[in-house]
């Protein structure tokens, strides 16, 4: 089966407040690389680091693939390697932040076999401070995006 590496990051300045996602697309023994980036007017840190693993995923163009996501967010790793969030589907959402992008990951995550490792933000690890840089910088950029799911969810 192929192998994927995809690196991940979200940013939100005020959380809530602007945000952006960046992730970073590797194919492992190959020269394969890709990079994507997305700015919001009004989300939060962790929609952020939710919708680039989605996007991140969403992205692959064959399934099922092998991939690997390394993330910073303790949120986004908890949640899929303690098995929280089958929990929080199987009581139907109950009281949990997120339910739109949660719904959505299901169901892009089934199509792989997805492993999520945690790795240490702002220590110098090459790809996860690439995908910091492009988050913050979709974050700050013109003409953001409106995070529907976020006004939704606390209206």
């Amino acid at each position: 089966m192929k192998q994927v590496h995809l690196y991940t990051d979200g940013a939100a300045s005020g959380n809530p407040g602007p945000g952006g996602y960046g992730l970073l697309l590797e194919l492992p023994g190959t020269p394969y690389k890709k990079e994507f980036s997305e700015g919001f007017e009004h989300t939060t840190n962790n929609r952020m680091e939710l919708l680039a693993v989605i996007v991140g995923l969403e992205l692959l163009k064959e399934s099922p693939l092998e991939v690997t996501v390394f993330t910073d967010s303790k949120y986004v790793c908890d949640a899929v390697e303690k098995k929280w969030v089958i929990r929080w589907e199987r009581e139907g959402f109950k009281k949990q932040k997120n339910q739109d992008l949660w719904l959505r990951f299901l169901k892009i995550y089934r199509k792989h076999q997805v492993q999520i490792k945690w790795i240490k933000g702002h220590n110098q690890h090459p790809q996860n401070e690439r995908c910091d840089k492009l988050a913050v910088a979709a974050s700050k950029q013109q003409n953001k995006k409106q995070d529907t799911g976020y006004i939704t969810s606390t209206t």
